[in-house]
This record gives C-alpha cells, structure tokens and sequence, in this order.
C-alpha cells in the first residue's frame, strides 16, 4: 500500500469528526477548523504534536521518526514529528492525539 493510500485510509476514518483534508506547504494534509494537524511528505506523515508532550516525545522515538522539515533546508518545526511508513500502524492514532490538541 502506498503512502498516499494510507493516508487515504487515515482521512476516511476521521472525517465523521470534522477533519477534512487540503494542502499545507505543497502537500497533502488534514485539517479541521482550517488548521493543519497532519501532513504528507513523501513516505512521511508528519503531526503536530506539541513539543515536550508525552506524544511528541513516543513518536520521535519511533526508529526512522524525525522533527518534520516541511522545507526540507534543515528548518525542522519543533512541533512536528514526521512518522516514517514503517510506523503506518501508528498513525491513526497519532493523528487522533493531534486532532485533539486543536479541538475543543
């Protein structure tokens, strides 16, 4: 399955909770109220999750899990931690946490 489909499948289970999906920086991403909380780059789904939560620090210690350089010119957000494919069977859930933070 590719990277696109997978995320396909993620979208599909969280737009019954308001998330719809769009475009940040050029890529494929989720958002909800107009805010972004997930973006596609490349085998990389990338989340915000607040850095320093328990959240943020599980994901970046994911092996292959890096802060998300949108950019790719070693600007990393310090927020953002992008979760290789390999990790596919977490990202529902990752998503989930990120959605949460933007939501009442």
């Amino acid at each position: 399955m590719t990277s696109d489909e997978l995320f396909d499948r993620v979208a599909d289970e969280l737009i019954p909770l308001g998330v719809s999906t769009g475009i940040l920086f050029g890529k494929r991403a989720l958002k909800v109220h107009g805010k972004a909380f997930a973006c596609l780059k490349g085998d990389y789904l990338a989340f915000k999750l607040g850095e320093g939560t328990p959240a943020h620090t599980k994901a970046l210690a994911l092996p292959g899990s890096e802060l998300f350089d949108a950019s790719g010119k070693n600007q990393p957000f310090k927020d953002w931690v992008a979760v290789p494919r390999t990790h596919a069977d977490q990202w529902l859930g990752l998503a989930k946490t990120a959605l949460k933070s933007l939501t009442p």
